[in-house]
């Protein structure tokens, strides 16, 4: 099995471009249309939507009002071979644009991560199982949500 997953974006090329460099993987040739840019792995497909595609998709209806910050209901997290590769990623992220939410932090579950958002305000995760020297799993605070 691989995975897709997909955002609808307003530039399609230019978040292309971020995650290219964020992740360091090539557009993937094979899928490119004039709607349509993805990275690809042997295990999954990111991909990047133009607008003109939730009509394809029968999603008309739910397209957002211009411009808005769509909500959070589900996002992508890349695993990371290294606990540092997070660190480097936030700086990179920084760097192209992105926007850090919360991390590098311990999560309770024993991973390095980093929550961030793209130049379009998708969010995503950079995470690592396991923990930098020294740091330990913090108890699992679970507050209102908000």
């Amino acid at each position: 099995m691989k995975l897709f997953h997909n955002f609808f974006c307003r530039d399609i090329e230019a978040q292309s471009r971020f995650y290219q460099a964020l992740l360091g993987l090539p557009e993937d040739p094979v899928s490119r249309s004039p709607i349509y840019r993805a990275v690809s792995t042997p295990q999954f497909q990111f991909g990047f939507h133009d607008a003109a595609a939730y009509g394809l998709l029968q999603l008309g209806d739910r397209i957002p009002a211009q411009p808005a910050t769509a909500p959070v209901t589900g996002y992508p997290t890349f695993m990371l071979d290294e606990a540092s590769a997070v660190d480097e990623g936030v700086t990179r992220a920084l760097s192209l644009g992105g926007r850090l939410i919360k991390g590098p932090y311990a999560t309770y579950y024993g991973e390095w991560q980093a929550v961030l958002a793209d130049p379009e305000g998708h969010v995503f995760r950079l995470s690592h199982v396991g923990l930098p020297a020294g740091v330990e799993a913090p108890k699992l605070n679970v507050g209102p949500a908000g």
